[in-house]
């Protein structure tokens, strides 16, 4: 088996996990990246009001979103990027909240991806004050790129888990996630409004 995944990332326009305006991705193959893509995306209707907060995290603006593609328009691009890839996020459960709840306000079926955490992955994995992204990915040896900016994000994540499997000894997505001591968890449908999530 090799080490194949796909790297995500979304920012939100608001404190609503289904108001994503931007998505990163990045794939691996044999634990090298291959390809790295990245969209705007118009919030849900509902969900489309840019808190001053967010913005000054991620720097979107409302007007920067004119013109992407609503949030059901993109879901077959980022679809096709990941095909039947393990997702990998930093704080999974924010950015499979994202996923679901965006879903959920557009009626669109998300798809089931498996997904691992490589918070926890870092967390077991790293000997660190602070697990916050930027310095686990400095740690991982790969630094300098721009927090928040949801391509740069899912870049570090993805190099995050290349340098972990590496420092374990794992072959494959699944016994990084074993060696590691963390589940691969399934994407399931949205039941109930989740708990707001924190951005990693």
């Amino acid at each position: 088996m090799a080490l194949d995944f796909t790297a995500i990332d979304f920012e939100t326009a608001n404190s609503s996990n289904a108001s994503a305006c931007a998505v990163g991705l990045t794939r691996v193959r044999d634990g090298q990246v291959v390809a790295t893509a990245g969209w705007l995306i118009q919030p849900p209707a509902g969900h489309d009001r840019f808190f001053e907060l967010n913005t000054r995290i991620h720097g979107i603006r409302a007007e920067d979103v004119i013109g992407a593609k609503g949030w059901s328009e993109q879901l077959d691009d980022l679809a096709a990027f990941a095909g039947a890839d393990v997702l990998v996020a930093h704080n999974a459960g924010f950015d499979m909240a994202v996923l679901r709840a965006a879903c959920a306000a557009t009626g669109d079926p998300h798809p089931p991806h498996r997904y691992v955490c490589s918070l926890q992955v870092s967390r077991k994995t790293y000997d660190l004050a602070s697990y916050r992204l930027p310095l686990v990915a400095a740690e991982a040896g790969f630094s300098g790129f721009a927090h928040h900016d949801a391509t740069a994000d899912a870049l570090a994540c993805a190099h995050i888990m290349i340098d972990a499997a590496r420092r374990v000894g794992a072959d494959d997505i699944h016994s990084l996630a074993a060696l590691s001591g963390v589940k691969v968890s399934q994407l399931r449908a949205l039941v109930e409004q989740p708990a707001e999530f924190v951005a990693a």
